[in-house]
């Protein structure tokens, strides 16, 4: 028996099923189960059943209200990148008490995840070349629940490439880099940098060498190869140069910024925005390297026709 005399299994499951969740949410089980492509209701599939989280229905419920509720909070999960997380930092400081701006540079497939479980508010994605940019990453976002309603916003184009220790001679191309058999640091199969690293090696007909360790982010593998632990890690030109490490240029890629409908036009993510797009921030990528800042602002079409 609990402290008030409840037992723990008389307390109500933190998950519902479908017939409870209906109930609970005062709908016919047709339309709940209409709104779980549609409308990015939270939900998960367990041994070929859905369950709802009780918490996270009453936060969607709150979050759907006019203007939402949770207006003065923005939560980013997903690729690494430099100028992005300095710009977040800035709008941080300058936001008022009681309003939270976070950051977790988590890779482009778990801040999906977030996303679609509506952990996550918005998440910078990268997944291949910028040329094909947008059915690639339409495609890549069809995976996830939750996804009709989201837009894409274009931050950047950035340079991709490998990250070279200072004592790792410059080298003209990824054949030559591997063909001396560095210490490769990799990143995760859900980083936008391995991807883009696997696919330059399978375009080139080389296979990828098995890496030494892996890194939880862009900038912790550009600080494994400044620091010793490897001789190179995918990465960006940006990334390398915030820790003085020489770069090999693999192509370009575009940098875009997912998000649900709704939260496009809340205030927060209109002030990241115009934090972006401000002449610090442009001094700040052109300093790094690397960027291409012309499509900042743009919405890209979710559609892959």
């Amino acid at each position: 028996m609990s402290a008030d005399g409840e037992s723990q299994q008389d307390a109500p499951s933190p998950y519902l099923t479908v017939r409870e969740a209906a109930a609970y949410l005062h709908l016919n089980e047709k339309t709940l189960y209409a709104m779980i492509q549609d409308s990015g209701i939270p939900a998960t599939k367990v041994t070929g059943k859905w369950l709802f989280p009780r918490k996270l229905l009453d936060d969607w419920l709150l979050e759907s209200t006019h203007g939402g509720v949770l207006a003065d909070r923005l939560l980013i999960a997903g690729s690494d990148d430099p100028w992005l997380a300095h710009s977040i930092a800035r709008l941080a400081q300058r936001a008022d008490d009681g309003t939270l701006i976070a950051y977790s540079p988590c890779g482009t497939r778990k801040g999906l995840a977030l996303l679609a479980q509506r952990r996550a508010n918005a998440c910078p994605i990268h997944w291949g070349e910028a040329q094909h940019a947008t059915r690639r990453h339409a495609l890549l976002l069809r995976e996830y629940t939750g996804s009709a309603n989201w837009v894409m916003v274009q931050l950047a184009l950035r340079e991709q490439g490998v990250m070279l220790s200072r004592a790792l001679a410059p080298v003209s191309d990824l054949a030559e880099l591997l063909a001396r058999r560095p210490l490769l640091i990799q990143r995760g199969p859900g980083a936008g940098s391995q991807h883009f690293f696997t696919q330059a090696c399978t375009a080139a007909g080389i296979a990828a060498p098995d890496a030494t360790q892996t890194a939880a982010t862009e900038r912790e593998a550009a600080f494994m190869v400044a620091s010793g632990a490897g001789d190179c890690a995918p990465g960006t030109r940006a990334a390398a140069g915030e820790f003085n490490l020489h770069f090999l240029p693999l192509g370009s890629e575009a940098l875009d910024l997912v998000m649900p409908r709704t939260l496009y036009f809340r205030a927060l993510l209109q002030q990241l925005l115009a934090e972006l797009a401000s002449d610090d921030s442009r001094d700040l990528a052109e300093r790094l390297g690397g960027y291409d800042l012309a499509p900042l602002g743009r919405l890209r079409e979710a559609s892959t026709a």
